[in-house]
């Protein structure tokens, strides 16, 4: 009996080290999830996955106005988030250590760094992410989706709160964008989680000063519904059990990745041309102006 107890135990011990193992092998690189909104004709949604290059292997999961509604409901109006769900989208799992990539089409308000940014904030590592819908939409739902694809893809659990957060500074980054610009608005989120990273924070009047100094030297005037709106994210973002090494190791894949794009062949091919056609058309009217 003594022999069999031993055994037992064993095999237990064999399977609650190997079942993780094997639970996890599966996400691997290359893996594919598509997102399509529930409320999508079928002739919107073929468009959409012929579009995304989806294939017959692909998993594809849908994504519903009611979950739009949970996850932005406290921070924009229902109004914005409408009663259709629409926006789609495709994640592919990457190799480590290859940041986020965000590309999008008929998406109008929220920018590919603001989808960075809330997913590298949601937990989100090493993905390449395409957000489409049928016609020009705000783009504000399409996180939904995304961070349900990736818990699917990388098969792990993201905590609803994270979740909300990401939600959130997808929102409020949105709205700063409208009053000091796209660009400007989403450098100030990654500096301020790169000094949280590097530099703790303790109390909201630190978090409020860090803030205030990063934005200056941004050369960003908030007001202060803005300084107080961010120092509630960020004092809601320290409390929660965030990787802020990982956090800031995305961060700096993301802007290596952008780097990567702008010295390629092609890219820099594309600038020059451009520069050569804005050089003669300024030829031009010198030539007009003078004459």
């Amino acid at each position: 009996m003594k022999i069999i107890w031993k055994k037992y135990l064993a095999l237990t011990l064999v399977f609650s080290l190997v079942l993780p193992m094997l639970v996890f092998a599966d996400a691997a690189p290359g893996d594919v999830i598509v997102t399509l909104g529930e409320n999508l004709s079928e002739s919107e949604k073929q468009a959409l996955l012929a579009e995304m290059g989806a294939t017959e292997e692909d998993q594809i999961v849908y994504v519903t106005n009611a979950e739009e509604h949970q996850y932005l409901g406290e921070y924009i109006s229902a109004s914005r988030i409408g009663t259709r769900a629409l926006s789609s989208s495709k994640i592919t799992l990457t190799e480590s250590g290859s940041g986020i990539i965000v590309d999008t089409n008929n998406i109008d308000w929220v920018s590919n760094g603001m989808y960075e940014n809330a997913l590298i904030t949601a937990g989100v590592e090493d993905a390449e992410i395409y957000v489409t819908a049928p016609f020009e939409v705000s783009g504000t739902a399409a996180l939904t989706g995304l961070i349900k694809a990736y818990e699917i893809a990388a098969e792990i659990e993201i905590p609803e709160e994270q979740k909300q957060i990401a939600n959130e500074e997808m929102v409020k980054t949105a709205e700063l964008s409208d009053s000091i610009g796209v660009e400007e608005a989403t450098e100030l989120m990654n500096r301020i989680k790169e000094e949280i990273a590097n530099n703790p924070v303790e109390t909201e009047d630190d978090l409020r000063e860090l803030i205030r100094r990063v934005a200056a030297e941004l050369g960003i005037t908030l007001t202060d519904e803005e300084l107080n709106g961010l120092v509630s994210l960020f004092m809601r973002m320290k409390d929660m059990n965030i990787d802020w090494n990982q956090v800031q190791e995305q961060i700096a894949n993301v802007r290596n990745n952008l780097d990567e794009i702008l010295n390629r062949e092609e890219t820099q091919g594309f600038i020059q041309n451009f520069l050569d056609f804005i050089n003669s058309l300024i030829d031009s009217l010198r030539g007009v102006f003078s004459s």
